[in-house]
């Protein structure tokens, strides 16, 4: 891996670090006030996903946790 490449890499991962970061925080924050957390942090996971094995695997989880209240609440109604 050349020097340059290597660079990249870092500087796409710090990028996507970053802005993951800063959606996950907003949308934590969200969970207090009125906006639709249940959405952007799934979002921010997602982003950080692409770069990251413990957020790949948040993410499962939270999918299978949402895959579980729907078809629970289908069952409810």
């Amino acid at each position: 891996m050349t020097t340059l490449t290597r660079t990249h890499r870092q500087a796409k991962r710090l990028i996507v670090t970053i802005f993951g970061v800063t959606i996950l925080v907003i949308g934590i924050a969200m969970i207090v006030l009125p906006s639709p957390a249940i959405v952007i942090i799934p979002v921010a996971l997602g982003i950080l996903a692409t770069e990251f094995a413990w957020a790949r695997r948040v993410l499962k989880i939270v999918r299978e946790r949402m895959r579980n209240s729907a078809s629970k609440s289908k069952t409810d109604n």
